[in-house]
């Protein structure tokens, strides 16, 4: 147990292998200041860019973000995170993100535009091959990121009934369901053109959805009606209070747990911005420095803000304050060509 009796909790570092990286870190977390301090690490695969735990918090899986594109399972009961069966396919490009869903790993596919479901067994392993491959189709205004789909996060909704994956490339939003296996759109949603959606998240009241753009770059705010899988479009909100001077290429995403505060990353910019919720939208109330450069993503755990910079190749962390959200930044550890933090149960 830690000071106080708080217990200490474990996280998990993702990086990109062929930049430097070390592959995946182990951490602990110290329980007052929000502290990393690494205890062990894999570097057997290439590029887990982005990693999601089991509710147990004993499997690990992560992502192989190449052209191959593969899904790997670890044992992470002990310290160091061990194998847990070899990589799957997932017959895509370039795998961006992962979740759990209705006993399935899903990932989706930057490269190939599509989103794969691959089985997860009984003791936590997975299946060794996919179960099915949803394709995704059409294209967008911008002429040279949006040729064509690029599926670039799959998550499920709070309720657990659907899964939502988010298409830079179509400027949209796909509802979908797994039919015997294979994930099958339910309703797909249009953004606004030349929007770029990137990643999404979830309000705590279920009934609202804030998704961040990377061409735009703002976040849409959407109602979610999760009795019938329908997200409706309500208004979009700048991330920077300024024009950027160049493409600022919005990232990460996360939701206070208490739903008061929405908290983006911006790379062209390095800066964090905070943004009050309000009955009609979100409000622009602060941007920060993250601390680095090009933060890939953000994660919020315990009152405290981690960014992961990938080009400077440190992970820094910030402690939010309850009455405005505005994160202080206490603490950086360095991780080359850092992607991606999460946190055990």
């Amino acid at each position: 147990m830690a000071d106080g009796g708080r217990r200490q909790r474990r996280a998990f570092i993702g990086s990109f292998t062929a930049a430097g990286g070390p592959g995946i870190l182990t951490a602990t977390v110290a329980p007052d200041s929000g502290a990393l301090t690494v205890v062990s690490g894999t570097d057997g695969l290439a590029d887990p860019s982005y990693l999601a735990l089991a509710p147990d918090g004993h499997t690990l899986y992560a992502v192989s973000e190449t052209s191959e594109g593969a899904v790997a399972a670890y044992r992470v009961s002990g310290g160091k995170p061990e194998p847990a069966g070899r990589p799957v396919s997932v017959e895509g490009d370039g795998p961006t993100h992962l979740s759990l869903y209705a006993g399935h790993v899903l990932t989706a596919n930057y490269g190939s535009g599509t989103v794969t479901a691959v089985p997860i067994r009984a003791d936590g392993t997975l299946a060794r091959t996919a179960s099915g491959v949803l394709r995704h189709t059409g294209s967008g205004p911008h002429a040279q990121r949006q040729q064509g789909p690029h599926a670039h996060q799959v998550r499920p909704d709070p309720s657990g009934r659907w899964a939502v994956s988010v298409d830079l490339g179509t400027d949209s939003v796909r509802v979908c369901t797994l039919a015997d296996g294979v994930p099958a759109v339910h309703r797909e949603i249009a953004l606004r053109p030349g929007s770029g959606p990137r990643h999404l998240a979830f309000h705590p009241d279920g009934s609202h959805v804030y998704v961040v753009n990377e061409l735009a770059p703002t976040v849409t705010v959407c109602h979610w009606d999760p009795a019938d899988g329908t997200l409706k479009p309500l208004t979009e909100v700048p991330v920077l209070p300024g024009a950027p001077a160049g493409d600022a290429y919005p990232s990460g995403i996360a939701v206070s747990p208490d739903g008061r505060f929405v908290w983006t990353a911006t790379r062209g910019e390095d800066v964090l911005s905070v943004f009050v919720v309000e009955p009609d939208g979100l409000r622009l109330s602060a941007t920060v420095p993250c601390g680095g450069h090009w933060p890939r993503d953000i994660t919020v755990s315990d009152g405290f803000l981690y960014a992961a910079n990938e080009r400077s190749g440190n992970v820094t962390w910030f402690a939010l304050d309850p009455t405005t959200g505005i994160p202080r930044r206490t603490g950086s550890l360095a991780v080359p060509a850092a992607s991606c933090v999460v946190f055990a149960p």
